[in-house]
């Protein structure tokens, strides 16, 4: 029997990229380092002045306390934060 192959994160956010794009997304790749904001997503999206704030997590991964924190700043400005472990979780 073939051995199951897992994803890693930077698959899942190759592919999420290359979708959006596809679909007309406009894709910001954002890095962290010293002096950004922490929490920060992975990915921001615009298309027609709508914007994805979209965090990139291997299956079973959780978002550390700075993201949870971020996802809630975000949502409660009314704002959408999507958490993606699989191209799938886009449909």
């Amino acid at each position: 029997m073939p051995k199951k192959v897992e994803l890693k994160e930077s698959d899942v956010l190759k592919q999420v990229r290359e979708l959006l794009r596809w679909r007309d997304w406009y894709v910001i790749r954002n890095h962290q380092s010293m002096g950004s904001h922490r929490g920060l997503s992975d990915l921001t999206a615009i298309r027609s002045g709508r914007v994805l704030w979209i965090e990139i997590k291997k299956p079973g991964g959780k978002l550390s306390d700075h993201q949870e924190r971020f996802k809630t700043e975000i949502e409660g400005h009314g704002g959408t934060y999507l958490v993606v472990t699989k191209i799938e979780d886009l449909e």
